[in-house]
């Protein structure tokens, strides 16, 4: 049929009214509760609030109100507020240089599209004002009571589109995502007290963070503290480094105190919370070789550049960024956590000793000081029980389950951070006194990580070995085998040559030496697959890490064998000499710390 058809209506174009723009707009703005919440509580941010509360009921398809204490605005601002792409954050002049969380002047007149919304707000030395937005339509500028700052309330969400309402997930559900939403956005201000509220029935607070003081890391420790846990930060190490303009500093956990989920990752890139697969892939591969596959790394990450250097306005709700050089970015990454990792020592984690305890405790009531009986009792007790002296050489006479050192170690070395081997346990623990406690080591575990961390520097320096192929295996790849031919180098320092061989084919004439027989092609295409997601792969430097650990688990110290106190001793020494001697090459932890306060507590003497 011909479009000069009669019958064939032809489409009108048509312009929408304004309500309807903005009920589009806010589909990609407010996407649920937890986005109106970030929108308020960044615009109260920007305000330079000091404090900020926030108050939802219903998990946030009830009420949302965000209070602050804030710079406020006049009346003569409120309207201008609820106007599409009116702001007070940017000029529109230099859309590079955004130093503020907003700048779209969006997120108002989107939310009194789709709500009831309210604002109330006075600025310092005028008196307080609000409006009212019903479904787009606004109403006057009143006079109002508020001793400072704004007060944005926004009732019945979605109440204008009621089809959302029904992609929203439980109260519950949504009450979680506001929770992750204000606790991003308080790691990002540390300074700023910020409190949320459910008031569905009362009021409970669910999230408070007080003001910090101190400097960079103090401030912002004592926030993960509050926000994360205490147990993250004392298993923590400071991340601090910079790189041609780009700083990276924050808090990164310890190997051994990973988790079982991505649930303790986050990045900020010039103070805004972001969600950036590339920045994740760098974080990975910070940790790679230092986790097991089914564990994740924790941290919290401060990106900071000059404003020109990154765009965030590639995302409707500017969860992402993108970087002018993201190569640059991640490199930074990766490097600093390497070497903070490998920089920190012998560390273990606080909660593996608190396990231990706990495990010994096996979770029997304390026994207070009235309930113990008396010191002379005590002592009777025990010289009525103690043998005669001619029986004693026959009761001490069986052998020791713990083989003991005769020798007492150097005073200095149990100022050690491993301290001076005293006994080795069942042909596999070792057992060393330090000055504050007391220290056990899994010899083979320690000894694996040892020989893999030499093996590493010894193809380090020597290169990888290359085994040429009798006959070059050629592999088509299409428009792919271009992007991996822009990685033929770095392919090549790890023995792996490839040459192209006419259109969208290439010939692979060496492979390592450690891979022995290797499948080319399903490698070629893993390289691929990781190039598409991170930007560069370390699938090929992975499969020579593994080779280099089974190699390092077969020739490690093996449990059953005896170890003299100078073997002991000297392993000890290497394992504070060794990066991440910490945890073994499958991510297990090599040693547990116990204090002597701990062990006091365990026996009942402190």
């Amino acid at each position: 049929m011909s479009l000069d058809d009669p019958k064939i209506s032809r489409p009108v174009i048509r312009q929408l009214d304004e309500a309807a723009i903005n009920r589009i707009a806010a589909g990609e703005v407010v996407e649920r509760p937890a986005s109106a919440v970030k929108e308020l509580v960044e615009n109260a941010l920007d305000a330079g609030a000091t404090r900020v509360l926030v108050e939802v009921a219903q998990g946030g398809k009830g009420l949302i109100r965000v209070t602050d204490d804030g710079c406020g605005m006049g009346p003569e601002d409120l309207p201008l507020a609820l106007s599409r792409h009116a702001t007070s954050k940017i000029d529109g002049s230099d859309l590079l240089n955004i130093t503020s969380f907003g700048f779209r002047g969006e997120a108002l007149p989107s939310l009194g599209a789709v709500g009831r919304l309210r604002i109330v707000s006075r600025v310092a030395g005028g008196d307080a004002h609000e409006i009212r937005v019903t479904g787009g339509e606004m109403s006057p500028v009143r006079p109002a009571a508020l001793s400072r700052g704004t007060v944005v309330e926004l009732a019945d969400l979605f109440y204008a589109t009621p089809a959302r309402l029904k992609f929203l997930r439980t109260d519950r559900a949504e009450m979680q995502a506001i929770a992750d939403v204000v606790k991003r956005l308080a790691m990002a201000a540390p300074g700023v007290g910020i409190t949320l509220k459910d008031v569905t029935e009362g009021e409970r607070v669910v999230l408070r963070a007080e003001p910090e003081t101190g400097d960079l890391f103090d401030a912002l420790g004592a926030r993960l503290s509050g926000l994360i846990g205490r147990d993250f930060v004392e298993n923590a190490i400071r991340v601090e480094a910079e790189r041609e303009g780009v700083r990276l500093t924050g808090y990164a956990a310890l190997p051994v105190w990973s988790r079982g989920a991505a649930v303790a990752q986050f990045f900020f890139v010039n103070g805004r919370p972001v969600r950036d697969k590339q920045l994740y892939g760098a974080l990975r591969a910070g940790y790679m070789d230092v986790l097991a596959r089914d564990r994740h790394p924790a941290a919290a990450l401060f990106l900071d550049c000059p404003a020109e250097r990154v765009d965030v306005n590639v995302h409707p709700a500017k969860a992402e960024v993108r970087f002018r050089d993201p190569a640059l970015v991640r490199g930074l990454v990766v490097s600093a956590l390497r070497a903070a990792l490998a920089g920190s020592g012998p560390r273990a984690s606080s909660s593996l000793g608190e396990a231990v305890l706990g495990a010994a405790l096996g979770g029997a009531p304390r026994v207070y000081q009235m309930d113990r009986p008396a010191t002379a009792t005590l002592t009777r007790a025990r010289d009525w029980q103690a043998p005669a002296m001619e029986e004693a050489p026959a009761l001490w006479s069986a052998p020791p389950s713990a083989r003991v050192e005769d020798a007492a170690p150097a005073v200095e070395e149990t100022a050690r951070p491993l301290g001076a081997a005293r006994a080795q346990i069942h042909e596999t623990y070792i057992v060393a006194q330090t000055d504050s406690g007391m220290v056990i080591v899994d010899a083979h575990a320690a000894h694996e990580r040892l020989v893999y961390e030499r093996l590493k520097r010894q193809m380090a320096d020597t290169g990888v070995a290359r085994q040429a192929l009798l006959i070059p295996e050629i592999v088509t790849l299409g428009p792919d085998a271009d992007r991996l031919l822009d990685h033929a180098d770095d392919l090549a320092a790890l023995g792996l040559t490839i040459e192209p061989f006419g259109p969208g084919t290439l010939a692979v004439r060496e492979t390592p030496a450690l891979l022995g027989a290797v499948a080319v092609e399903p490698l070629l295409r893993d390289i691929l697959d990781e190039i598409d997601d991170l930007g560069r792969s370390e699938a090929l430097k992975g499969r020579l890490d593994a080779v280099l650990s089974r190699i390092a688990c077969h020739g490690s110290v093996r449990s059953g064998r005896r170890m003299s106190a100078d073997e002991m001793n000297a392993l000890l020494r290497e394992m504070e000499a060794t990066p991440n001697s910490g945890q073994c090459n499958h991510g297990r932890p090599t040693f547990v710390a116990l204090k002597l306060a701990d062990i006091d507590r365990l026996f009942g003497r402190s």
